[in-house]
């Protein structure tokens, strides 16, 4: 499979500066020879560096013969509100308020990244609840576990 030969070089890739900080999230081959490579890093990724892997696999592509002479190539970072799948993906975000749905229940929390550990992330949400006719904010640090999370999208304020 060519999506398995190019991640097998992208991780060799990566070992080389200036791309160590650099991840593979998805490698896509779409009708068409359309291939669509996601990289994530962990300061973030450039548009400089996107170019360059762009380069260094299209130059595997052509050398060895791994798609037909017509084929299109995309590199590029995962979207502001796509999911974080890794980890390592967490760090740059601390500040940023995400929405996280939990295993194996399915229900969610909402709250500002404070910081990321090995195993778990912590979160400051902000709940309200009723006490007779007044509404109190109740402000909770809540740790949740990585095994925990299903889901983690970053939710951008306008």
């Amino acid at each position: 499979m060519v999506e398995s030969k190019i991640e097998n070089l992208l991780l060799e890739k990566f070992k080389e500066e200036p791309f160590t900080e650099c991840f593979l999230l998805e490698i896509s081959l779409h009708p068409g020879n359309k291939l669509e490579i996601t990289l994530d890093s962990d300061t973030g990724i450039t548009l400089e560096k996107c170019q360059k892997i762009s380069r260094f696999v299209e130059a595997q592509l052509d050398e060895n013969l791994w798609l037909t002479s017509e084929y299109s190539i995309e590199v590029g970072s995962p979207g502001a509100t796509a999911p974080l799948i890794y980890p390592r993906q967490y760090p740059k975000h601390i500040g940023r308020t995400l929405e996280i749905t939990l295993e194996p229940e399915g229900t969610s929390k909402k709250g500002t990244l404070l910081s990321v550990a090995p195993e778990n992330i912590v979160i400051e949400e902000t709940l309200e609840k009723k006490e007779g006719k007044k509404k109190i904010k109740e402000i909770l640090q809540t740790t949740i576990p990585f095994t925990q999370i299903k889901k983690a999208t970053i939710k951008l304020a306008f």
